[in-house]
């Protein structure tokens, strides 16, 4: 993995971002904090994840704990599933 360099966010467009994705995920990974805004406001960061872990391990935080203390966490998911043989096609 990259070290961490100490730089401002580069900024991007979400239509700029999703076109060049690779390149976000790229200068994320060179340890460089990429923004996208939606509609001109700030929208997401894009981090690598030795710098997520790096620095939700020093708060002593681990993804499955924020995952957790998500307000989102009350949801109930359906996870059935129709466990029939789908439908028949003739060929």
């Amino acid at each position: 993995m990259s070290a961490v360099i100490e730089r401002e966010p580069d900024v991007w467009q979400l239509q700029q971002a999703k076109a060049q994705f690779s390149e976000v995920v790229n200068c994320a990974l060179d340890g460089v904090p990429q923004l996208v805004t939606r509609s001109g406001r700030p929208s997401v960061y894009i981090v690598s994840a030795e710098l997520y872990d790096d620095q939700h391990s020093s708060s002593g935080l681990n993804r499955k704990d924020i995952f957790i203390s998500s307000p989102a966490c009350e949801l109930e998911l359906d996870t059935l599933r129709d466990k029939s043989d789908g439908r028949e096609v003739s060929l």
